[in-house]
């Protein structure tokens, strides 16, 4: 059941239109992108063959299960193979006939080409199709953004929810820990870091996660030390409740409130560094599907100007919208406005005369 003051919160939540549709289409054009195979891909959805069904997205057929010659995976970009097969059968095809690394062999000009009836938004300066490569790109950062937002937060809530709630000895030493670590130039670190560790989506995230728990370590703790000594939370010690689930279901929820009004801009903001250290080719590996990589190119490229607009579009347009769904968030968790805007008509009217 949803507690009436849940019920608020989400009410007030969509009545700020922007940010209310703001998180539907984040959300649409999200759920998309984790299809991507489906989407964009050098390889058919379906291939009927001599009156046998084959599923190259999921499974590697060799050329000779086709008629071929070669023991090796079939290309069936390759015209002789697309051949063979359609005088046996029929291929179905994804929307984009690329995926993020395929190349493009057949241009009618050096790479970067312009946008086309081939290639939508044009190529990059390697030959691969851009809406592949930004779809593909979309998904990765959402997802590298969203791992380091829930890890970093997890150990954040949790060194916050201690320091808060025990104070004494352990909360002076994790403070004091916290000013010297965050005083670290961290985008520094983690290029150096990159560059000795082989570079990887897990690897990365590790790297990053060891400066990401610290954005809502104040917060909880700040939290905790107003909630500890209210008279609930005594109430609790006096029966005899555990510790743990005194910080677990007394005083985290207060805590929650204000952790879970930051997360949409924790979220901007990790997607914002990993696209970064990929700008400036210290973040995912090299072929990677990669925003920061693509906006790369549009400066290394400025006579083909699709790609920087592509990607500056791109990004603009997922930043504004995770960044209306926080402010959409921060409106549904202030109690001022939520109790503001439930004030009774007769009152109301009471109140004007």
């Amino acid at each position: 059941m949803i507690s009436p003051i849940a019920k608020r919160r989400i009410q007030q939540f969509k009545r700020n239109r922007r940010g209310y549709y703001s998180l539907i289409i984040f959300c649409v054009i999200f759920f998309i992108t984790l299809f991507a195979e489906f989407i964009a891909n050098d390889k058919p959805l379906l291939v009927k063959y001599d009156g046998k069904y084959h599923t190259p997205i999921f499974k590697i057929y060799a050329e000779t299960e086709f008629g071929g010659e070669f023991e090796t995976e079939a290309d069936y970009r390759d015209p002789f193979v697309a051949d063979l097969i359609n005088e046996n059968g029929f291929m179905i095809w994804p929307l984009v006939r690329y995926s993020y690394r395929t190349i493009n062999y057949e241009l009618n000009q050096p790479a970067p080409s312009p946008p086309s009836r081939e290639n939508w938004l044009g190529t990059d300066d390697q030959g691969r199709d851009v809406v592949a490569r930004l779809i593909y790109g979309f998904r990765i950062s959402v997802l590298f953004g969203l791992a380091l937002t829930l890890f970093g937060s997890a150990i954040g809530i949790t060194i916050g929810a201690i320091s808060g709630y025990f104070g004494g000895w352990f909360d002076l030493l994790s403070q004091r820990f916290i000013e010297i670590w965050s005083g670290m130039p961290v985008l520094f670190l983690l290029i150096i870091m990159a560059s000795v560790i082989e570079p990887g989506f897990f690897s990365l995230l590790f790297l990053m996660l060891l400066f990401s728990w610290m954005t809502l370590v104040d917060v909880v703790r700040a939290e905790f030390l107003r909630n500890r000594n209210l008279d609930y939370i005594r109430a609790a010690k006096a029966l005899g409740v555990s510790t743990k689930t005194i910080i677990i279901k007394h005083a985290m929820p207060n805590a929650m409130v204000a952790t879970l009004s930051l997360m949409p801009f924790v979220l901007t903001g990790s997607i914002t560094t990993l696209t970064s250290l990929d700008f400036l080719g210290f973040g995912l590996p090299p072929g990677s599907a990669s925003l920061g990589e693509l906006l790369s190119q549009g400066k290394n490229n400025l006579q083909a100007p699709w790609l920087g607009i592509t990607v500056f579009l791109s990004l603009a347009v997922m930043l504004s919208l995770l960044t209306f769904v926080g402010e959409a968030v921060r409106d549904a968790f202030d109690p001022r406005k939520i109790f503001n805007d439930q004030v009774p008509e007769e009152l109301a009217v009471e109140e004007e005369n």
